[in-house]
């Protein structure tokens, strides 16, 4: 039997193409081994180029494949093959670089290469991609919650960033193939479902009269599906329509994570962001308004050029006002490409660093913040595994739908089943319950919501 062994670097939709290539060798009769302990028939890198580190990581791994096997096939795909198809071709040993589309090609050019032995650079340009590629993944969860990819590629085209350029315009997946995967992860007994993508609040941006907000209420109706997550969106999509699907479907999970990247409108401008901090704060404080107890998480960029002290004084301001429930902070990192990385005034690397560790001990203060509120509350926790990956230790963890990590007293029996949870304790990473019950399946959509007390749940069980 032939085998294929793969190497993914970079983001969750990397891992999602990834598995998605899987099924393309398994329906080959391939077997999939370890890259880093097997020798393979077949070895496929899925790169990153989100930044120069990441390029550089991907021609490392490239590199280790051929030393494990100078006899095996070598495919590069991803986002820095289909940016850098040339840089890639000319590592020695590389057979075949496919970049971020027509991967329902990949067997046969493998196929061709074994026949053959003549490298093939099978690359095209991403711009005048207006399809999305359909490949089929059957099962790719994370634990408990399964990934469900529905959107493709950016129309931001923000200073700092490269991936328009590796994964195309904005392309979305067919509502009607959504649904149906929707309805075969339920079926293979998932009952929480991550929407991901490139820029997924863009979902709808190609379609005619049919936005996100919809996908969402038809994917409300799917039987037996109870938690729906939206892994990313930004704030210049929430509308009208979204927030009233966020308000009103039962199943959608009270936690959104929203993208800011800077406090400061200047620097907003210079990112080439769609937004001002005014028009931001106010579109948090209508989810505030519309879902009491949301929890909201967000991306920061620190140390952008021209993010002077006095600027990210003023951010720093913002933020701590706006009162997230989890802050990801990351240092600017020049982009070759990107206009970012020929703007004057580079902020020096020390000052970039010391601004994170504040912003990270701003974001712990409030994700202890936000978990407190909860204490004595009951919410919906999905187990997910032993806690610490401990097998009978007693204790499992999971996440609530309004993302708080929860561990609380329970056996291996409970993992992927819906649990009513007290929460006893709140800390920073993790807060600490005490089980009150198990629920049926479809209860927790009957009852609509994580972050409000639900009347239904005697008071007995509570205290």
């Amino acid at each position: 039997m032939p085998s294929v062994a793969f190497y993914t670097l970079g983001c969750k939709v990397n891992f999602y193409d990834t598995e998605a290539i899987w099924q393309l060798f398994k329906k080959e009769g391939y077997e999939q081994v370890d890259f880093e302990t097997a020798a393979a028939d077949v070895y496929l890198i899925n790169t990153c180029t989100v930044t120069n580190t990441g390029d550089k990581k991907s021609r490392q791994i490239i590199r280790r494949a051929v030393r494990r096997n100078p006899d095996a096939v070598i495919a590069v795909t991803g986002c820095y093959a289909q940016t850098s198809p040339a840089e890639v071709m000319a590592i020695e040993g590389v057979d075949l670089v496919i970049g971020t589309q027509d991967r329902d090609k990949l067997m046969g050019y493998i196929a061709q290469i074994q026949s053959e032995r003549k490298p093939i650079n099978a690359v095209r340009n991403i711009m005048k991609t207006r399809a999305f590629e359909e490949l089929d993944v059957p099962d790719f969860a994370d634990r408990t919650r399964a990934f469900l990819k529905i959107q493709e590629g950016c129309n931001n085209f923000c200073t700092f960033c490269i991936i328009p350029w590796s994964r195309g315009l904005s392309r979305s997946r067919d509502p009607q193939s959504v649904v149906k995967q929707a309805e075969q992860l339920v079926a293979a007994g998932y009952k929480e479902i991550v929407l991901t993508g490139i820029h997924t609040g863009g979902y709808g941006d190609d379609l005619d009269n049919y936005r996100l907000s919809d996908l969402l209420w038809d994917l409300d109706k799917v039987e037996g599906l109870e938690r729906i997550r939206i892994s990313s969106i930004e704030a210049s999509q929430i509308d009208d329509a979204m927030i009233d699907v966020l308000n009103h479907s039962r199943k959608m999970c009270r936690h959104l994570h929203i993208p800011l990247q800077a406090g400061e409108d200047s620097v907003l401008a210079r990112m080439r962001r769609k937004y001002t901090t005014a028009e931001f704060a106010d579109k948090i404080r209508r989810l505030h308004r519309a879902m009491p107890g949301v929890a909201i998480t967000t991306d920061v960029i620190v140390g952008f050029p021209g993010e002077t002290d006095a600027l990210f004084e003023q951010g720093y301001r913002f933020m701590k006002e706006l009162g997230f429930s989890e802050m990801h902070v990351f240092p600017y990192s020049k982009r070759t490409g990107t206009p970012a990385a020929r703007m004057e005034d580079q902020v020096d690397e020390d000052v970039k660093h010391e601004r994170v560790h504040k912003l990270i001990d701003l974001s712990e203060r409030m994700q202890l913040d936000y978990a407190k509120k909860f204490i004595g509350e009951v919410v919906d926790v999905i187990p997910e595994r032993d806690y610490k990956g401990a097998p009978n230790s007693g204790l499992v963890m999971g996440y609530s739908g309004n993302y708080l990590q929860v561990v609380f007293e329970g056996s291996e029996a409970l993992i992927g089943e819906l649990c009513r949870v007290k929460i006893t304790e709140a800390g920073v990473n993790e807060c600490r319950g005490q089980l009150v019950r198990v629920l049926d399946a479809g209860a927790a959509a009957a009852r609509g919501g994580d972050a409000r007390k639900p009347a239904a749940l005697p008071q007995a069980l509570e205290a």
